[in-house]
């Protein structure tokens, strides 16, 4: 554009002008950045940040683009400075005639009074680095700066590719995690599907109406009884139905045997119970107490011997 432009020529005319190891200089600050002179910190930034990125020699290749990178930041670290500021509010306006007229008369170098000290790149990284200062830029020391600017340059444009390269790659690096996760994906699927699929137990020895077993059936053998589903007659017939009933019989011959231990252990603990606090009330539980379990164990032993 025509601000543009005219910033690139300011900045490439004032870069000429300069004797040899002196740093950026323009004639207005408050013009380089393109703000008022009454500009606050938050519009300093704002600004800075905008032409900053719009100048930065690792995007804008145009000639003088450098030149005008280097103002930006001088511009910007100087009146983000109270003290800087306030000088430069003071003689800036008048540096050139002042430097020229009056040299011998102001011994100090009048433009490095209003050099930043520190580097275009390094103030660059204060605001895209991630982080920014509390308070005012804080002024490091100026020996020897041009002669590391450029080094620092390539390597913040080796850092800057990079970062662009992984923003460009984001999605891509998303696509193949979820490649490498997709046969954890697959096993998942696979074990919901084969447990939707499964099909029910034949029988069960006791009512379930959950899964359909509302039907009784006694085995064959030892008149065991269990439960069937409607369409258990229809798959289960000969011989099919013979090993199924075996099946049902070892069943519950384990879950009666289960049983009948768990009766005499508690009939036992009774007993024992009412010994240790002569308890006749106790005594008199574990005498009554029942063995269900072991007597159908036994009724089934003597029809398994009888058969």
């Amino acid at each position: 554009s025509k601000a543009n432009m005219e910033l690139l020529s300011s900045a490439t005319a004032s870069q000429k002008r300069q004797p040899p190891g002196t740093t950026e200089r323009c004639r207005n600050y408050y013009e380089i950045l393109g703000v008022r002179r009454d500009a606050g910190e938050e519009e300093l930034k704002r600004a800075y940040r905008r032409l900053a990125l719009k100048f930065h020699p690792d995007k804008n290749r145009a000639p003088g683009a450098t030149e005008a990178f280097k103002a930006i930041s001088n511009a910007f670290a100087v009146l983000s400075n109270p003290e800087k500021r306030l000088r430069y509010d003071e003689f800036g306006s008048d540096q050139e005639n002042v430097h020229a007229g009056h040299g011998q008369a102001r011994h100090y170098n009048y433009y490095a009074e209003f050099e930043a000290d520190i580097t275009p790149e390094e103030i660059f990284n204060v605001f895209f680095g991630g982080h920014f200062p509390t308070g005012n830029i804080h002024m490091f020391s100026n020996v020897a700066r041009d002669a590391h600017y450029y080094p620092r340059r390539h390597r913040n444009e080796r850092a800057w590719t990079q970062e662009q390269e992984e923003e460009e790659n984001r999605p891509q690096n998303s696509y193949s995690a979820f490649i490498q996760l997709m046969p954890v994906f697959i096993i998942i699927i696979v074990s919901v599907i084969t447990q939707l699929m499964a099909t029910n137990p034949p029988y069960s020895l006791f009512y379930k109406s959950s899964i359909g077993h509302v039907i009784s059936r006694e085995t064959e053998n030892l008149q065991v009884p269990y439960y069937v589903d409607k369409n258990f007659e229809k798959i289960y017939q000969g011989l099919e139905l013979q090993e199924l009933e075996k099946t049902v019989e070892k069943d519950y011959i384990e879950y009666i045997q289960t049983s009948c231990w768990k009766e005499k252990q508690q009939k036992s603990d009774l007993s024992n119970l009412a010994k240790l606090y002569r308890d006749e009330r106790l005594k008199q539980k574990a005498e009554s107490l029942k063995l269900e379990h072991c007597e159908k164990l036994s009724s089934l032993i003597g029809m398994h011997k009888g058969g």
